[in-house]
């Protein structure tokens, strides 16, 4: 499975069995999963759901749901308030009596006026009845969010790659460099007592200059940090590939790799391993603001 972003977005509006539905998600990066659910006054109860079904895709990052349902209107969601227009007709009937008007009244007219017409509650519906038909909206939004999430990963992928291969150039250029480091030393302290022990002509015993470089090989000696950095890279590119959430194993991984370089780099006292320390440095700098933003 390829490694998912946790920046996404979703969003599918339908119409079905006299509802309009419609359903928004968005994610971003973050370190725990957080979810922000709202949804249309009355339809309280289908939250847990809805955080079910968003659960099924989506394992870390914060999650913004915005659901949105709202029953279309037909003749049955309306009442005619015989009260309400009795009292309207007596009223305008006085009137007109009083005033000698005409008393043609229109029912046309007096269904515009205030109470006349009254809307029933939405919020009566059976939230359970609408489940069967948000249900296929909210999977809709969620896939198109995947979509997007496994897009984004992709480009993620190929990056983090790109940095792994730049981190195990500059191990293999290290592992190269390694035992002329010693030979170096070696040669260099020996010109250095010969150069200063040649004005008083006393000489070093060879089995003294051999353990200095040996002391000096033991404490410089990186092998166990370049074969771990390695096992690293290697358990890196395996969870990639995990079918679970990778993020928080690769984030542990990368923090281990940090900890062998800057090993590599103490014990290593040599410029152009010192140079590679800090090419593998900022690899692993790109690495970790990279899987800020994988699931």
């Amino acid at each position: 499975m390829a490694l998912l972003s946790m920046t996404g977005f979703g969003e599918v509006r339908d119409d079905r069995d006299g509802y309009a539905i419609g359903v928004e998600v968005r994610t971003v990066n973050s370190r725990y999963l957080k979810l922000h659910l709202r949804t249309t006054e009355g339809y309280g109860t289908l939250e847990s759901r809805v955080e079910t079904a968003i659960r099924e895709h989506v394992k870390r990052g914060t999650i913004h749901c915005n659901v949105r349902i709202r029953h279309l209107g037909a003749a049955g969601d309306f009442r005619l308030n015989a009260e309400v227009l009795n009292q309207y007709v007596d009223q305008l009937q006085a009137v007109a009596a009083e005033r000698h008007l005409s008393e043609d009244i229109h029912l046309e007219s007096l269904a515009g006026l205030p109470g006349v017409i009254e809307e029933l509650s939405t919020a009566a519906h059976d939230a359970a009845h609408v489940w069967p038909l948000l249900e296929p909206t909210l999977r809709s939004s969620l896939e198109q969010l995947s979509k997007m999430r496994a897009v984004e990963g992709e480009a993620l992928a190929a990056d983090l790659e790109d940095q792994c291969s730049m981190v195990a150039s500059a191990l293999d250029l290290i592992e190269k460099r390694t035992p002329a480091v010693v030979e170096h030393y070696r040669k260099r302290i020996q010109d250095r007592v010969n150069e200063a022990l040649s004005s008083l002509k006393v000489t070093v015993e060879p089995a003294d200059l051999v353990r200095e470089v040996s002391m000096f090989a033991d404490r410089a000696d990186i092998s166990e940090e370049i074969v771990r950095l390695r096992s690293h890279l290697q358990q890196f590119g395996k969870a990639m590939g995990l079918a679970e959430s990778a993020g928080r194993k690769l984030e542990f991984i990368c923090q281990e790799m940090g900890r062998e370089t800057n090993t590599i780099g103490s014990k290593a006292n040599d410029a152009e391993i010192s140079e590679q320390v800090v090419n593998i440095k900022t690899a692993l700098e790109r690495i970790r603001e990279q899987i800020q933003n994988v699931q």
